[in-house]
């Protein structure tokens, strides 16, 4: 038996018990006489002495281990002279009375400890070894715990654990599919899930109703920090139900997890936000509300006074700093640039103080009177001290959108967006549908399956872009961290859907002919949600990244470094998949 106890749940009422302790080699420490290593395995850290006086043989093999070593001691626990508070196992360590070296170790490339040296990409390129570090580790204790809270709260409401296939056909609406071509089966392909989305519908034809799983998505779009090209969603769908069941449901196992993983009393319930409201006063979808910063509309007040970037937009619109207005301009032409960057694309940023006395002092002064500006910081309500900050623009939403990324940054700068301070809300009544510059056509907002909101289903014939969908998204701290809708199950609702998504009835029946068939033979109303398990577990974690809280991840560019993937085939492969590689040349 390599081991019979764990470096992390020795304590000092264990003194004098004879242990066996196996794990890896932290750091080595020599002091005098004495030899110091710090072992380390998954469950924590301990101490552990080697005394040349009363074995100098062992004191000396115990110089020439290295970090990383992996090691089984044999000692007695002993009170800590010299005691750590910040280690669980501080008060005690180990009198070594024999040491069995089961592997050596080279030099790791950066250190595994909490502060490491390492860089993301180093890190990444050997993930086994950053996996070894505390803060990695409790990310993936976290996960598993939050994994096994999602199993029982769901089992608890009566939801059955169903598998569906990894191999599926492709979907033309939504992201870009990650394709797999079948050899089997020459020319043809199958596609990775970018969820499981016809699957669970037709388990609700098949009478479950109740069913999840915990599954891999896949997805060929570009990444950022709350992104991977897989990821995991926590996947339900129920039958018999409305919208409010859904909501209420799992709102209701959202404030399960806050209870028992954060540790958190949520009893209120969560806010309900219309899609056009979050628009309207915070240019996003996924509002971050544990801040105020509203936007302001300032068509009314600032139009028509010879400014003309701001006569000639289509929308002008502002944020109150409160107690910003000590900003100097450096910091203020820095948050110019900050919102003209490429990926935000605004023109420019228009501020105004308000002193102390009350005067507003605006970048802008020469094309405003006193009396405009003391009408704007009215509307704004602005006080003394306060910073307001405006973007103008000819299109509406985009100028929203960008408002919302200086709104996010000035609460940040502000030590706003507090980790530990959680906002939650539904985001419901979303569009239907969301025009494309590229498709030239309607396009569904969120998939071809959603249900119109009932009362808007007669518009589906004369104003298809005004039909609000019975969908909904909850959002914590800015977060989507989930999003469903009520399903289409009427088969000539779903035929009228694709119709407007611009679907020929032949194209429609190809791609989706196995659902809209399922649906004649007594489809059940039904809707669900997923949960995004990796935002969720960042969330609860304070990551800025969602790819700390997944074992091994891909890079930014969608590769594994570790794995060195995505890589290319053997011609051997190729040929046996039918498949020709033309690269464009450089």
């Amino acid at each position: 038996m390599f081991r019979t106890n764990t470096c992390g749940e020795l304590r000092l009422s264990d003194a004098g018990k004879k242990v066996t302790l196996s794990g890896w080699v932290q750091r080595v420490r020599k002091m005098g006489g004495m030899t110091f290593v710090d072992l380390r395995d998954r469950y924590g850290l301990t101490q552990v002495v080697f005394n040349n006086a009363s074995d100098s043989e062992l004191n000396e093999a115990a110089n020439h281990l290295g970090r990383e070593f992996v090691v089984q001691i044999t000692g007695t626990v002993a009170e800590r002279s010299s005691k750590n508070p910040h280690l669980p196992t501080g008060d005690i360590e180990i009198l070594a009375d024999s040491l069995r070296i089961l592997n050596t170790s080279e030099v790791p490339p950066f250190t595994i400890e909490d502060d490491t040296d390492g860089g993301d990409d180093l890190r990444m390129r050997y993930r086994y070894l950053d996996l070894r570090r505390n803060p990695v580790r409790r990310n993936l204790e976290l996960r598993h715990r939050m994994t096994m809270e999602v199993r029982r709260y769901l089992d608890s409401k009566g939801f059955l654990e169903i598998e569906t296939p990894m191999l599926v056909g492709s979907t033309p609406e939504g992201a870009r599919d990650f394709v797999v071509p079948s050899r089997m089966n020459p020319g043809q392909f199958y596609a990775l899930p970018q969820s499981p989305q016809t699957l669970k519908q037709l388990l609700m034809v098949s009478g479950m109703d109740r069913y999840f799983q915990i599954v891999k998505c896949f997805r060929d779009e570009d990444l950022r920090a709350d992104r991977q090209p897989e990821f995991t969603q926590i996947d339900c769908e129920m039958s018999f139900i409305e919208q409010n069941d859904v909501i209420e449901l799992f709102e209701g196992m959202a404030k399960h997890l806050f209870k028992e993983i954060r540790g958190i009393e949520l009893t209120e319930p969560f806010l309900r936000m219309p899609w056009a409201d979050a628009m309207k006063y915070y240019g996003s979808d996924k509002p971050d509300l544990r801040f105020g910063m509203t936007f302001v509309e300032l068509m009314d007040v600032l139009k028509g006074h010879g400014f003309s970037v701001f006569d000639n937009a289509e929308y002008i619109g502002g944020i109150n700093a409160k107690g910003a207005a000590h900003y100097t301009r450096k910091q203020l032409d820095a948050l110019t640039e900050y919102v003209k960057r490429p990926q935000i694309g605004a023109k420019g940023m228009v501020y105004a103080r308000v002193a102390e006395d009350g005067t507003v002092k605006s970048s802008v002064d020469k094309f405003y009177s006193q009396e405009v500006l003391q009408q704007m910081a009215r509307k704004m309500d602005a006080a003394p001290g306060d910073l307001i900050l405006i973007l103008s623009g000819d299109d509406t939403m985009r100028t929203r959108k960008q408002l919302c990324e200086l709104r996010l940054e000035m609460g940040r700068q502000l030590g706003l967006r507090d980790k530990d301070k959680f906002a939650c809300l539904w985001v419901v009544d979303f569009p239907m549908f969301e025009w494309s510059d590229e498709e030239q056509r309607l396009m569904a907002m969120h998939h071809p399956f959603t249900h119109p909101k009932d009362e808007d289903i007669p518009m589906l014939d004369t104003d298809p872009a005004a039909v609000r969908a019975d969908a909904y998204d909850m959002v914590i701290n800015g977060v989507e961290v989930g999003g469903g809708s009520i399903r289409i199950h009427d088969a000539a609702l779903q035929a009228k859907m694709f119709e407007i998504l611009g679907f020929t009835p032949e194209k429609a029946q190809e791609q989706f002919g196995f659902l809209m068939n399922a649906f004649k033979f007594g489809a059940p109303p039904h809707g669900g949600l997923a949960y995004g398990l990796d935002r969720w577990v960042s969330l609860f974690a304070g990551l800025d990244s969602i790819r700390d809280c997944i074992a091994f991840p891909k890079n930014n560019s969608g590769r594994d470094v570790m794995l060195d993937a995505p890589a290319a085939l053997d011609q051997k492969q190729l040929d046996e998949l039918n498949l020709e590689i033309n690269l464009p040349k450089e």
